[in-house]
């Protein structure tokens, strides 16, 4: 068990990055309380719903280890929830955490259902060109959750590890084989069968086995 850090929400608004206009919901405000639906907190909201959004990705966690390692890796400091996140704690790092974990979180149970797939908004928000590179290449993109009981949700609540299904994927171990051991079949079937594993994700997995020869 341990006290969230924070709780973020907010709509999709315009920011300019680099002279353009583009619409982002990437610039969260912390709230102390928000209830937490199947789809997403009240108040909060998506634009790239290619990326975010939907059951699947109701809660978007971002570990605050990462924070210290770019702002030391870039030589800049980066505050949350510049990653867009809605949570952060420490001790839940990619590799801590597994497809299909349960947690309790305040008034509400979460289920982990996906890494996230970080988009360029990453890099611009951020102002740092090669950070989307990063992220992808170690595997530090932050996760979903889907919502398996609507509740509230406090600024200090807790979260709590209620049950692991599987022991075979970490976000992580399930982020390397996602973006870099698409040959990689075996690993592929079984992380298609884990129940847990968000649509979106299976659907994109099941077109790398459809190049198995």
């Amino acid at each position: 068990m341990a006290q969230i850090l924070y709780l973020n929400v907010g709509k999709p608004e315009y920011k300019t990055w680099k002279g353009k206009k583009e619409q982002s919901a990437i610039g969260k405000k912390g709230v102390k309380h928000a209830f937490l639906k199947k789809d997403s907190f009240d108040g909060d909201g998506v634009a790239a719903t290619e990326y975010h959004g939907g059951p699947d990705r109701a809660v978007c966690f971002y570990p605050i280890e990462h924070y210290q390692q770019w702002s030391a890796e870039f030589n800049k400091n980066i505050e949350p929830p510049t990653f867009g996140e809605n949570i952060s704690v420490t001790g839940m790092k990619e590799t801590d955490v597994y497809i299909g974990d349960i947690f309790r979180l305040g008034e509400a149970t979460i289920q982990v259902s996906q890494g996230r797939i970080p988009c360029s908004k990453i890099s611009k928000n951020n102002d740092i060109d090669p950070l989307l590179k990063r992220v992808v290449q170690t595997g530090f993109t932050g996760y979903f959750f889907r919502v398996l009981e609507e509740g509230m949700v406090y600024e200090d609540s807790n979260i709590t590890l209620l049950e692991r299904k599987q022991e075979h994927f970490s976000i992580l171990q399930a982020n390397q084989t996602f973006f870099h051991r698409k040959d990689d079949f075996d690993a592929i079937e079984t992380l298609i069968g884990i129940e847990a594993l968000a649509g979106a994700w299976k659907k994109e997995l099941k077109k790398l086995l459809m190049q198995k020869s």
